[in-house]
């Protein structure tokens, strides 16, 4: 290269002096700048274009209808007997003791013989053998050694009746029923914490209410969980059982102040809102 153009050539054609350049590797370094801002050029418009998609994705999607999930917890009542108003039973008779012939026993007096008086007299001794003495005259029954009747009412005492409850079964029917500790508010923040809404049963609005039968034992751990009714599709019976396994330890049932073994009953309800 004439040495006058060195200084106003390019640094390519210097390299490149006297050698191919139609090869290829010429031409390469040559565009490489304008390919270079090409692609950068490229990249950010591809960003700015999903960056718009994304704002007009959110800006549609604000109008459309959102769905929450509602969890409600529903307590099932005690059937409660209806006690019938029947009269009292009537009081037992009241028997009468019979009465038992007595004689009047006056007390001997020493006077003339036509001074006694017919009723002052006293008694003739063979009369007074099946009679009792008493301080008036009074016909009755002999007496033959009557022991006076027993008062029904008092006169018996039982023992107290022997305790033959056995509990260590599983009770179905308890006094107090076992519960989730710290009452219905602890039991809704848990639900609301722990309880997932089915994706499933969202897309297909699938809701209700779905009963889950389990065991709790003396010390409250709970087994053989199930559920007993509810819808069957969009998974919202395996979601109940999920979240009962989960709770942990609840307190036992009592009954006649003992802890037992019992069966309970939880509902949970799956409930969407528009």
């Amino acid at each position: 290269m004439d040495p006058k153009k060195i200084l106003d050539a390019d640094i390519l054609d210097i390299i490149f002096e006297g050698r191919n350049k139609e090869y290829g590797a010429y031409d390469l370094r040559k565009t490489y700048n304008r390919r270079l801002i090409m692609a950068m050029a490229s990249i950010g418009a591809l960003i700015l274009l999903l960056f718009v998609g994304y704002l007009l994705a959110g800006v549609i999607g604000s109008g459309q209808k959102k769905q929450n999930m509602v969890v409600q917890d529903v307590q099932l009542e005690d059937v409660k007997e209806e006690k019938k108003n029947e009269p009292p039973p009537p009081p037992p008779p009241k028997i009468e003791p019979p009465k038992v012939e007595m004689a009047k026993f006056t007390p001997p007096k020493i006077v003339k013989d036509d001074q006694v008086k017919e009723e002052e007299k006293p008694p003739e001794q063979e009369k007074l053998e099946d009679t009792k003495i008493g301080t008036t005259n009074q016909e009755g029954i002999k007496d033959d050694g009557l022991a006076a009747p027993v008062d029904q009412g008092k006169g018996v005492v039982e023992a107290p009746k022997k305790d033959e409850e056995d509990y260590d079964k599983l009770f179905t029917k308890v006094e107090i029923e076992s519960s989730f500790p710290g009452g219905d508010a602890a039991w809704q923040r848990y639900l609301l914490k722990n309880m997932r809404y089915p994706e499933e049963a969202q897309n297909n609005e699938i809701q209700g209410q779905v009963v889950v039968q389990f065991i709790v034992d003396k010390e409250g751990n709970i087994s053989d969980v199930q559920a007993v009714s509810g819808p069957t599709d969009g998974g919202l019976r395996d979601e109940a059982v999920r979240v009962i396994k989960k709770s942990g330890l609840w307190k036992p049932a009592v009954q006649n102040g003992r802890q037992v073994k019992s069966q309970k009953r939880q509902p949970i309800v799956f409930k969407l809102e528009q």
